[in-house]
């Protein structure tokens, strides 16, 4: 079995860390088992390139004993756990190919490792699979059935795609799950982010000016944390919608030229590019720490800050120091990447059960599906993610009610009224 991982003996380690969120994911646990015994994705040929942590290493094992052949790559340089690599692929017999801090060579390497299985789906965090495949590998296409999306930025590189009627084959947007955007992307995001700048800081949020840069599901999330934690909260956004959802939910709403002058703390969360250019660098005060939560390391304008700054050193883990001409310090976490995953462990196992549990059912709906989608971006069906939802809260012990007859025949009804 081939493979690429930091040191095969890290496994040990990891397979502990494997278990300890497998007992905070029973959702995903209850899909495996029967995975196990049903064998869905039998002759399956999944290629998937996501975060490589412990919780992933759970979806892996799910759809392995599922059928499925699976093999493995990091989404992203920085947030791979090498231990849990070295165990997935030693232990667990799962082909991955993941490095933490790998450069850009070896991540697209890694890439194209996984497509070597010629899969018949792709599961992408970012879409850099798909991308891949449609830019370079187009001969691929032809053998895929479907792929799966899991996060935001990827979703909207994809929904561009099927815009332009680029798509080569159809992909589910697990992103768009109610029981992934509405639960991992505000409290997963929102705690992970906060937890990835405390431990590369320190810093002591109460009282502190923080800048949310987005107001979607992930800056909410982390927006509320950072509020909860004492912090003066600032918001900014291109649309009006949400910059109006942000003041009502009490926090400021600025242009970021001039959140620039008066921040401490300033996280982008947009999926989009140069939120934070060089303008805003040199606005803002002595000792700003800047970080992205977003899915790619564009929405901080890097460059343009490395041209700007008389000198740049590695102070402390994942803390930069960038030294200006006027002696002024601007302080960047985790070289732009993902914080919550570059400088902590990501989001909690809890939230990622639905998540991943979502692209488990979404996988074999794929199967099931063979030949009758479009080649178009799909949203989770609805049947799959009331399920999850309801299998989520039997994992925690609540029941909710059910509606009558008579309640159902007045909800779908336009005759009875008042």
């Amino acid at each position: 079995m081939d493979y690429d991982v930091k040191d095969p003996k890290l496994a040990s380690i990891g397979q502990k860390k494997v278990e300890w969120s497998a007992i905070n994911m029973p959702v995903l646990k209850r899909i495996q088992g029967y995975f196990a015994k049903e064998k869905p994705l039998s002759g399956a040929k999944v290629a998937c390139c996501l975060h490589v942590t412990a919780e992933t290493a759970n979806l892996m094992r799910t759809l392995k004993d599922g059928g499925a052949e699976v093999a493995l790559c990091a989404s992203n340089p920085l947030s791979t756990q090498d231990d849990v690599a070295a165990a997935l692929a030693i232990i667990y017999e799962i082909p991955t190919f993941a490095v933490k801090g790998e450069d850009n060579k070896n991540y697209y390497k890694h890439i194209d490792s996984v497509l070597s299985i010629e899969p018949t789906v792709t599961m992408d965090d970012g879409a850099d699979l798909i991308s891949t495949i449609h830019k370079r590998k187009r001969e691929l296409a032809s053998n895929v059935l479907g792929g799966c999306e899991e996060t935001t930025t990827g979703v909207i590189r994809l929904r561009s795609m099927d815009k332009k009627g680029d798509l080569l084959f159809p992909v589910i947007a697990i992103n768009d799950a109610e029981t992934k955007h509405l639960f991992d992307n505000r409290y997963g995001t929102g705690q992970s982010t906060i937890d990835g700048i405390l431990r590369a800081t320190n810093h002591l949020i109460a009282g502190s000016k923080f800048v949310v840069c987005g107001y979607g599901w992930c800056g909410k999330g982390t927006a509320m944390r950072a509020k909860g934690m004492g912090a003066q909260v600032i918001v900014t956004e291109v649309n009006p919608q949400k910059a109006l959802e942000a003041i009502m939910d009490g926090f400021q709403v600025m242009p970021i030229a001039e959140a620039a002058k008066i921040g401490d703390i300033f996280v982008t969360l947009t999926g989009c590019t140069k939120v934070i250019t060089t303008e805003e660098f040199k606005a803002m005060k002595d000792g700003a720490v800047i970080a992205n939560s977003g899915h790619f390391d564009v929405e901080l304008d890097l460059e343009g800050l490395q041209k700007m700054a008389k000198e740049a050193r590695r102070l402390r883990g994942v803390v930069t120091e960038f030294s200006m001409k006027d002696g002024k310090r601007i302080f960047l976490l985790a070289d732009g990447r993902l914080v919550n995953l570059s400088a902590a462990e990501g989001h909690p196992a809890m939230v990622m059960d639905m998540s991943f549990a979502n692209q488990a059912l979404c996988t074999r709906f794929l199967l099931q599906q063979e030949g009758k989608l479009e080649n178009k971006v799909y949203k989770v069906p609805k049947t799959i993610d009331e399920t999850v939802a309801r299998m989520k809260l039997e994992s925690m012990n609540v029941t909710i009610d059910t509606l009558t007859k008579e309640q159902e025949a007045y909800l779908s009804s336009w005759e009875l009224g008042t």
